[in-house]
């Protein structure tokens, strides 16, 4: 949350204005106005996916819509079920050096995180020094629905990996009675 300086100082003094519209000391000011800011710092976005910067070709933000009335128990168990589905040695020759899921807390505060490894073998080493790319997947239960984060690391473009690979999910979660879109950059 990006808060700026002269809102800050116009909420601290609208907050130094007693009931009776008469102005509090500079001490109570400066209380209020510090207060104001040591509360802003705290807030955050809860459950908020990053957007994939403009005109990205190697990110892709989505939704998936589980049935009416799915709990957030049943949502994290089919995330799981299509996550842990994902064949271990890549699809449509995309992630081909597996995955690892590196945070589930789908449970707790709704998020997850899988890194996928792509472009192994001589693609890697002519384009990333013999390292595979990694992507990143993150996946966030908010209420009723899930936001999703499919992105690479590094590059421009990721040659149509994360859209592969969101599309098997989606598959997977279609087959359970969600409602997914297709992924698009």
């Amino acid at each position: 949350m990006r808060v700026t300086a002269p809102f800050i100082l116009l909420a601290a003094c609208f907050a130094s204005v007693n009931a009776y519209g008469v102005g509090s000391s500079r001490r109570e000011l400066l209380k209020q106005a510090s207060f104001g800011v040591a509360s802003l710092t705290f807030v955050s976005n809860a459950n908020a996916i990053d957007a994939c910067p403009k005109g990205s070709k190697n990110c892709i933000v989505t939704t998936w819509n589980p049935p009416a009335g799915t709990s957030k128990k049943d949502m994290a168990l089919a995330i799981r079920a299509a996550i842990n589905g994902y064949p271990k040695e890549g699809q449509e020759k995309v992630d081909l050096g597996g995955y690892e899921i590196v945070q589930d807390d789908l449970d707790g505060s709704g998020k997850a995180s899988v890194e996928f490894k792509s472009g192994i073998g001589n693609f890697a080493k002519f384009l990333n020094g013999g390292k595979p790319f990694v992507d990143d997947l993150n996946v966030e239960i908010n209420g009723d629905h899930v936001d999703v984060r499919s992105a690479s690391r590094v590059g421009d473009s990721d040659f149509d990996v994360n859209r592969k690979r969101l599309v098997f999910l989606a598959n997977t979660l279609r087959s359970a009675g969600w409602s997914v879109a297709d992924p698009t950059y």
